[in-house]
């Protein structure tokens, strides 16, 4: 069994390199210029949204049969919550890794439009 202080000790690598991965993605697209505190307090706020809608109108069993049966987990994996059983570092690395198809760097470098928008124009694939 892990101690605490190296169960710690990993959790912070992984944020770290988390972090680290997300930066190198921002930077590779110039999004730094985005990444404003109103903007990510914002964007916060819009993720958690998205959570709740995912949920919104199911009952606890129907969440739970769904997280294991359905098609809910996936999308709960961008939308991320620990409260969901979901491990917050898979999440992130899986959504980094949706997120480099979605906005590849030479269609998203230096400009704020979302991976839809620029699959409208046939430039980038949908996930």
């Amino acid at each position: 069994m892990k101690s605490a202080t190296l169960a710690y000790m990993e959790a912070t690598s992984d944020i770290a390199r988390i972090t680290s991965a997300l930066r190198r993605f921002a930077v590779s697209r110039e999004w730094s210029q985005f990444h404003t505190p109103k903007n990510l307090a914002m964007a916060f706020g819009g993720e958690a949204g998205e959570l709740m809608a995912e949920l919104q109108w199911l009952s606890n069993e129907e969440v739970t049969e769904e997280l294991f049966d359905g098609d809910l987990r996936p999308r709960l994996e961008d939308e991320v919550a620990d409260v969901t059983g979901i491990d917050p570092v898979s999440a992130a690395w899986s959504k980094i890794e949706r997120n480099e198809e979605r906005y590849p760097v030479e269609l998203a470098r230096g400009n704020a439009r979302k991976y839809t928008d620029l699959a409208k124009d046939g430039q980038a694939p949908q996930s």
